[in-house]
């Protein structure tokens, strides 16, 4: 049972420089030319790569970030979250897509483009945007200037803002296999495998009504190196009970789980209330947020693992 990341970013740039490309061919970008190498070092002038950031006035927009954007697209380009705080050295901090890079995007594109070609907006966890942003983008978004594109990657569609998300045209990445993201993340294949026994720990111990087993596991939970770890673990266990629900609904197709993993998932489902996955993921989204408040690790998952005990 791991829920793994996904390759949405490098194809979302391998689109980009597709679209981009003056030397296609067989269906494909050379991956050669001048173009392509700039979009793939993310340093075409065209293409604006926005995410959530602890603005300040030194550096209130995406734009004052780029070189380490940069730098860990070129490390990695399967990074996780918690990696694109600590690449920008704001760890621990509120980061959020704010008012004043909505304005910065409406700038640069009421410009034409450097190249005369296309103009990309590419929107790196859109959840992550307020509701003053969202407004401040709406109509450009809704109605975006000849050859510019909007690409917005999210890890959980139902937190991005209604405006935006009615406007956009949704594909679902399939996450990577074990085996591949073992070969993006050799240095976290172990923290998932730790994720899935905690996640497996905390689950059979609630499912057999065992509170202090569940305890135990919340106290497992609060122990993991820092607080970005923690809000990991929380947002692994939500797609862990995402595709529970999807399994318990007879939708198990729409799940895309791993057919290693599929009896876990079937048992699992048998194992709890319908109405528990809902329920836990907005427990454990709470969790996150008050992880994000900086208060007490040990009392919020104690009072996670209550909340749940009460609901399996």
């Amino acid at each position: 049972m791991k829920t793994t990341a996904g390759g949405a970013i490098p194809l979302a740039l391998a689109f980009i420089q597709y679209l981009y490309c003056r030397s296609r061919s067989d269906g494909d970008s050379c991956g050669e030319c001048p173009v392509c190498r700039r979009v793939t070092k993310l340093i075409h002038p065209d293409i604006q790569f926005i995410c959530p950031i602890a603005s300040s006035k030194e550096k209130p927009t995406s734009e004052s970030y780029i070189s380490e954007i940069r730098e860990l697209l070129e490390k990695n380009p399967y990074f996780y979250e918690h990696e694109l705080y600590s690449a920008l050295g704001i760890e621990g901090k509120q980061a959020a897509i704010a008012v004043p890079e909505a304005r910065s995007i409406l700038s640069k594109l009421s410009l034409s483009g450097v190249e005369g070609g296309w103009r990309t907006v590419m929107v790196y966890l859109p959840e992550k945007m307020n509701a003053s942003a969202a407004n401040t983008l709406l109509k450009m978004v809704e109605e975006p200037p000849e050859m510019t594109l909007f690409l917005m990657i999210t890890h959980e569609p139902e937190k991005v803002l209604r405006t935006i998300y009615s406007r956009c045209l949704v594909l679902r990445v399939i996450p990577l296999s074990g085996e591949d993201f073992a070969a993006v993340h050799p240095e976290d294949a172990e923290d998932a495998t730790r994720m899935t026994d905690l996640f497996a720990d905390l689950f059979n111990a609630l499912s057999e009504k065992d509170l202090l087993g569940a305890l135990e596991a919340g106290e497992q939970a609060a122990g993991l190196e820092n607080r970005e770890k923690q809000k990991t673990f929380c947002k692994f266990a939500g797609e862990v009970l995402r595709r529970i629900f999807l399994v318990q609904q007879g939708l198990e197709d729409l799940a895309l789980i791993p057919e290693t993993e599929v009896e876990f998932y079937r048992q699992a489902a048998t194992k709890c209330r319908k109405s528990f996955p809902r329920g836990a993921m907005a427990y454990f989204d709470r969790a996150t947020e008050l992880l994000e408040r900086n208060v007490n690790q040990k009392i919020i998952f104690a009072d996670l693992v209550d909340k749940l005990y009460m609901i399996v």
